[in-house]
């Protein structure tokens, strides 16, 4: 295959940071964080709303815009829209705040996340919440992807689909993270019939075959590096190549392992990884 851009979730150059209720800002500046990938091979790279604006506050759009062009990072990913099904001022400011950053920087695409509570839910109002994200997200010039999670209400790449494919708007797709599927017991086989205009954005780590805690710790804290773990790696991106997918290619490490160690190490470790993968 032809060279494939990888990109550096947010979390793969947060350091110390995770995704555990409370201060999720990372502790490392952004410029070390976009050099550190850029340094390690990633030609994108992923911010949390939290760590966005305080790079919008120092350096501006086109100061940071100017950064990662300097770095040559091609794919921005924003997150997270959470409870766009739903009403509140803190989720419609961070809704305005991602939108209005991807149309300003030239963002690929913004990750959505479902119900982490797994409440009850009303399916034909979150096709139309979703349609109207999507639409929102096509007007400032992007894409939202919705991230599945086996813990949520939205569990399966078949759920998502399913959801996506009745909002019908082409803005709009999926993140397909294969941490998800794997602790979902999708098979790999099923990857490659996902229409490709439904893949905003794949994901690729790692983990061991035994699921040690709730299925969110053991995402947040015992992710590893591509082929350090369990998971059909091989199968999986052959599934997706198959479904047309080409990249960028995600990577998303999580693990108490990976924040522990110096930022450069940790990114060119994740790199290193899945780039023999792919």
């Amino acid at each position: 295959m032809p060279d494939e851009r990888l990109l550096a979730t947010c979390w793969t150059t947060a350091g110390a940071a995770n995704p555990l209720p409370g201060d999720q800002r990372s502790p490392v500046p952004i410029r070390e964080r976009v050099e550190a990938a850029a340094a390690a091979g990633f030609q994108g790279i992923g911010l949390l709303h939290a760590d966005l604006v305080p790079a919008l506050d120092r350096y501006g759009v086109r100061g940071l815009r100017a950064l990662l062009d300097d770095n040559g990072i091609v794919d921005l990913e924003l997150e997270l829209i959470t409870d766009w099904w739903a009403t509140g001022e803190q989720s419609a400011r961070v809704r305005r705040d991602l939108l209005s950053a991807a149309e300003a920087l030239g963002a690929r695409h913004i990750k959505a996340a479902p119900d982490v509570a797994d409440g009850p839910w009303e399916r034909d109002h979150w096709v139309t919440a979703f349609a109207a994200l999507a639409a929102d997200a096509a007007e400032a010039g992007t894409r939202v992807g919705l991230e599945f999670l086996p813990w949520s209400n939205i569990k399966t790449v078949h759920d998502g689909l399913d959801l996506v494919r009745a909002a019908g708007h082409p803005a709009g797709g999926l993140i397909i993270d294969v941490w998800h599927t794997e602790r979902a017991h999708t098979p790999p086989a099923d990857l490659a019939e996902v229409p490709l205009e439904y893949i905003v954005g794949v994901e690729l780590n790692d983990a061991d075959a035994v699921q040690i805690g709730t299925l969110f710790e053991d995402t947040v804290h015992r992710r590893r590096l591509c082929g350090a773990g369990s998971f059909d790696l091989a199968g999986i991106v052959a599934a997706l190549r198959a479904a047309g997918w080409h990249g960028p290619w995600g990577v998303e490490i999580l693990s108490d392992e990976h924040r522990k160690s110096p930022l450069r190490q940790a990114v060119a470790d994740a790199f290193r990884t899945a780039n023999a993968l792919l």
